[in-house]
């Protein structure tokens, strides 16, 4: 399948609206969607990424400084 979108999605972008949750995502940021199941454990984005800096803490891997944090390298930036 291509890229391509097919004739019948004729869309007006004349009507489209600002992302209102994007002034919401600081540069460099990802937005992640969790699985429900997951999601009921966490109340706000702080909470998951305080969780996943503790577990990047236990991996053990080559650590490199990114931007004033210690992250895991696994992949290239």
């Amino acid at each position: 399948m291509s890229d391509e979108l097919r004739p019948e999605y004729d869309l007006d972008y004349r009507q489209a609206k600002p992302n209102r949750f994007a002034s919401g995502l600081k540069k460099g940021g990802r937005v992640i969607l969790l699985e429900p199941e997951v999601a009921e454990f966490f109340h706000s984005s702080q909470d998951v990424n305080a969780i996943l800096r503790a577990l990047l803490q236990t991996m053990p891997t080559k650590r490199v400084k990114s931007e004033g944090i210690e992250a895991a390298h696994g992949t290239d930036h």
